[in-house]
């Protein structure tokens, strides 16, 4: 009965393990219509890469786009008029496509258009 018992707790550990890792490994970075923008710790721009990354984007001379909408985390950018770039291995693999809009850097999710990070 006790091997029963430890066995089946062993298996109940195993199971949530992975959930308690992946609540610790996402953050929430915005909100937009009530529904949260997820993206995960080792996903996007790192702080700590963000300064590096601003000066590779003015050494590039990335164009910047002008749109009416606000750029916030959660809008989504227009279907035409904004160019996409990818983001250098340097900066992390990331899933993620970066551009300039209304002078704000950003990471854009690129099937959706949906902005997930404002680079600041």
């Amino acid at each position: 009965m006790r091997n029963k018992l430890l066995a089946i707790a062993a298996v109940a550990g195993a199971l949530a393990a992975p959930i308690a890792a992946q609540a610790q490994t996402t953050i929430t970075t915005g909100v937009a219509g009530g529904n949260a923008v997820v993206v995960g710790e080792h996903e996007g721009i790192a702080a700590d890469q963000r300064p590096a990354f601003r000066e590779y984007i003015v050494r590039e001379r990335v164009p910047n786009f002008t749109i009416s909408e606000r750029v916030v985390v959660g809008g989504v950018l227009p279907d035409a008029g904004v160019t996409y770039y990818d983001v250098p291995q340097t900066y992390g693999a990331t899933p993620y496509r970066y551009t300039v809009v209304n002078g704000r850097t950003i990471l854009v999710e690129p099937r959706s258009r949906r902005i997930v990070q404002v680079v600041d």
